[in-house]
Order: C-alpha cells, then structure tokens, then sequence
C-alpha cells in the first residue's frame, strides 16, 4: 500500500511540474506580477483575457524581495516561451495593442446594449439606472463577441452580478446569457 502511495505521489507531482513548465493553469496561461495597480490595465487584461487565454495574476504589493522577484522573472519566462510556441513571435505587440483598443471596444459594446430592448428591460427589472450601469465586458474573439456581465455594486451580498449578455457588435445583436 505504501509503495502504490508513493507511486501516486510520484506520478503526481511529475504531471503537475509538467503543468508549471508552460505556464497552463486551467487552460490559461498564467503571466505573474507585482507593484502599483493600474485600473484600467487591469480591466483590459480581463477584458481580454478569454479571447487570449492569458490571465495577470497580481502575487506581491509594490515590494517584494529578491527571491520573490526571481522566481516570478523565471515563471513568467518560461509561460513567455510557451505563449510564443502557440502565437508565434510578435504576439506580445499584438496583445498589447488589443489592451490599447479595449476602451473602443468596450465604448462600441455600450453602443449596442444602451439601444436594445431586451437590455434596457433587464436594467429595469434590477432597478439600475441606464446612465449608471457597472459592466464587466470580456473579448471572445476577434469577431466583434463579447460576453458582458452587468453588476450592480450596491447590492450587500456578495454575487453582484444581475445578468449576462452575449453582444456582437459586427450585427449589432444582444443575447440573454442569465
């Protein structure tokens, strides 16, 4: 029984160092920082992160030591690797100009929802004003789908999220996810 135990062990702490080694959690490639919060950085990372893939992961304030600064250089080096295995060279300039766009994008989605009915409706039944809706807009691929959660932060429980919508903005169509 011992030996099976330490097989097991064995067989799963290999497969997950594999995991670690292409930077995959999830089937996200997981890239890690630290320091000062950019905002909006942050809301265009997530905002783009389906269509990607690649998730930020904030894992120290704005000091970290040494060691700790190391080891997130060494990880983000081989996910980097990894990344550009599946998007090939250049992906990093093309990634970084869709968090440039992502404020377009995000302002073109509003455009679609605040006309619709069926959105308009929702935001009625959950009691939110149309001029002060709080969205969560995520890219889903280059073919103008969104996925858009509308939140309403007022609430005192914890899920926040009222509903969600599935937009593309090439046909200007809005669907009723939940």
């Amino acid at each position: 029984m011992r030996k099976l135990f330490s097989f097991l062990l064995i067989i799963i702490i290999i497969s997950s160092c594999k995991k670690e080694d292409n930077g995959l959690r999830n089937g996200y490639f997981w890239l890690y920082g630290y320091g000062l919060k950019d905002r909006y950085g942050e809301e265009a990372t997530s905002g783009i992160s389906e269509k990607w893939k690649i998730k930020r992961v904030d894992v120290g304030g704005c000091m970290v030591d040494y060691e700790t600064e190391r080891k997130i250089i060494r990880a983000n080096k081989k996910t980097t690797a990894a990344i550009t295995k599946k998007y090939g060279k250049g992906w990093e300039e093309k990634y970084n100009r869709d968090i440039e766009d992502f404020a377009l994008k995000s302002a073109d989605v509003m455009d679609v929802l605040i006309v619709n009915k069926l959105f308009r409706s929702k935001l009625r039944d959950h009691n939110i004003p149309i001029d002060d809706v709080d969205k969560q807009v995520r890219e889903l691929n280059d073919q103008g789908e969104y996925e858009v959660a509308i939140v309403n932060l007022n609430l005192k429980y914890e899920n926040k999220e009222c509903f969600k919508v599935a937009v593309n903005t090439k046909n200007r169509t809005v669907n009723l996810i939940k």
